[in-house]
C-alpha cells in the first residue's frame, strides 16, 4: 500500500475568507507537516510546514540548495525558465551567493536605514497629502501603498522616479502567473535599457546613491551583473512592501480592536509591525521557498531523496503553535517572536530592515492622519491578487469623515 504522504495532492490554494489563511494550512501543520504536493506546472515537491522544519531546510544550504533549473516547481501552469545569471544570487549557494550579497549588505544595515527614516517620512507625508486632496473613495494601492515603496527604492538606487512605471510593470509581469517568458524578458530588457542610461550618467557624475557606489567601489562588477542586481532590488524593493502594506491596512480595518491597539500605542509600532508581518505571511500562503535536496535527508520522519524538491512554507511556519500561542490570531499585544516572514538562514531577505521602517512609518502616518479611515466596500468585494505569485489586495478603496446620515465632525 502506498504511503499517503507519497501520493501528491494539488498545492493547497483555496481559502474560506479573503483575509484568512489557505484552508489546508492548519490541517497540514497538525497532521502532515511534510507532505508531497503537485504544483500547477506539474512538478512535485515536499511541502514542509512546521516552524522547526522550515528553519532546518532554509538554514542548511549544504543539504538544501537554492539553485534552480527547468524542473523547478512553480505556481504557474506553464513553467518559466529561471534567471541563472550569477548575479541573481538568490538562486545560488555558498561563495557565489556570499560574493554578491556582500556587495549590498552595508546599504541595508540598521544604521543606514535609520538615516533614511526622515526621508521616508517625507515621501509618506507627501503622498498622504495627495490622498487627502482626492474626493472619496480613494484607492490606497495606487495612491499610497504602491508609489511610496517604489519611490523609496528608486531614490535609494538612484533611478529617476519618472521611470517608476517601467519597474512597476516589470514587477507585475515577473509576478504574474500568466505572463510568458517572452513577456518577462521584454519587460526586463526595457528596464535594462533605463538602467544602462543611469549607469552611463553615474559613471561620469557619481552621486549619493547605491548605483554610484556600486559603479565606483565595486569595479569588478560588469554591466550585466549590475543590471541583474539592480533589477532584483527594484522589483523586490517595492513589490513586497507595497503588498504587505495593503494587506496590513485591510486587516486592521477589519479588526477594529487591533486597530485601536495600534493607534493607542504608536510607540509600539515596531512591535505591531512584527506581529502584522507574521500574520500577513500566514494569509498570503503561496508555495513557499523552493529548495532542492542535495543528499538523502530525513525531515519529520519522512525521507526526502537527493534531487527532490522541497517547498518550505513561510505561511505555515508563522502559524505554527510551536512559534507562539494562538498563532492563527493577530494580537498586537504580543511580544515580537522570531517569525520567518523574511525567510531564515543565509538567504534571509536583504532588505528586511528597510521594509520594516517603511511599514512602520506608512501605517503610523496613515492612521494618525485619517483616524476614521474605513473601507468603502465590503472586504469580500475587494479585488485580490489571485493571479500573482504573491497573494494580496489589488485595490483598496477607502473613505473617511462623516458616514451617511451623520453630521460632519467639527473642531474648534
Amino acid at each position: 500500500m502506498a504511503h499517503p504522504a507519497l501520493d501528491p495532492i494539488p498545492l493547497p490554494r483555496d481559502r474560506d475568507h479573503v483575509l484568512r489563511p489557505v484552508r489546508e494550512v492548519p490541517r497540514l501543520l497538525r497532521e502532515e507537516p511534510v507532505r508531497k504536493v503537485r504544483f500547477p506546472n506539474g512538478i512535485d515537491a515536499w511541502l514542509v510546514s512546521r516552524y522547526e522544519y522550515f528553519c532546518a531546510v532554509t538554514s542548511d544550504p549544504a543539504r538544501f540548495s537554492s539553485r534552480k533549473d527547468e524542473t523547478e516547481p512553480q505556481k504557474r501552469q506553464i513553467s518559466r525558465p529561471p534567471v541563472n545569471q550569477p548575479a541573481a544570487f538568490n538562486r545560488s549557494d555558498g561563495e557565489q551567493h556570499r560574493h554578491y550579497r556582500r556587495k549590498l549588505t552595508k546599504e541595508f544595515m540598521v544604521k543606514r536605514i535609520a538615516e533614511m527614516r526622515p526621508h521616508i517620512q517625507r515621501i509618506v507625508d507627501e503622498h498622504l497629502d495627495d490622498v487627502a486632496r482626492h474626493s472619496t473613495p480613494v484607492d490606497l494601492v495606487s495612491t499610497f501603498t504602491l508609489p511610496v515603496p517604489s519611490l523609496v527604492i528608486a531614490e535609494l538606487l538612484g533611478v529617476p522616479y519618472g521611470h517608476r512605471q517601467a519597474f512597476q510593470d516589470a514587477a507585475s509581469t515577473s509576478m504574474s502567473l500568466h505572463a510568458t517568458a517572452a513577456d518577462v524578458q521584454q519587460s526586463f530588457a526595457k528596464l535594462g535599457e533605463i538602467l544602462g542610461r543611469v549607469f552611463d550618467a553615474r559613471s561620469s557624475d557619481p552621486r549619493e546613491d547605491l548605483i554610484s557606489r556600486l559603479l565606483h567601489e565595486q569595479r569588478d562588477l560588469d554591466r550585466e551583473e549590475l543590471t541583474i542586481l539592480c533589477i532584483g532590488l527594484l522589483i523586490a524593493g517595492h513589490e513586497t512592501t507595497a503588498n504587505f502594506a495593503g494587506l496590513a491596512i485591510a486587516t486592521l480595518l477589519q479588526q477594529p480592536d487591533q486597530l485601536a491597539k495600534f493607534t493607542a500605542h504608536p510607540e509600539r509600532a515596531g512591535q505591531s509591525v512584527e506581529e502584522l508581518l507574521r500574520c500577513l505571511i500566514g494569509i498570503e500562503g503561496g508555495g513557499g521557498l523552493i529548495r532542492r535536496a542535495v543528499e538523502d535527508v530525513e525531515i519529520g520522519g519522512q525521507l526526502i531523496r537527493a534531487g527532490e524538491w522541497v517547498a518550505a512554507s513561510m505561511a505555515a511556519a508563522n502559524l505554527d503553535p510551536a512559534l507562539c500561542p494562538h498563532a492563527d490570531q493577530l494580537d498586537l499585544d504580543r511580544a515580537p517572536v522570531a517569525h520567518v516572514s523574511f525567510g531564515y538562514g543565509p538567504h534571509a531577505c536583504l532588505g528586511q530592515n528597510l521594509a520594516r521602517a517603511e511599514l512602520e512609518i506608512m501605517l503610523v502616518s496613515l492612521f494618525s492622519r485619517f483616524p476614521d479611515l474605513r473601507l468603502a466596500v465590503p472586504v469580500e468585494d475587494l479585488p485580490f491578487r489571485d493571479d500573482m505569485l504573491v497573494y494580496g489586495v489589488r485595490a483598496l478603496p477607502v473613505t473617511w469623515g462623516a458616514r451617511n446620515g451623520e453630521a460632519p465632525v467639527t473642531t474648534g
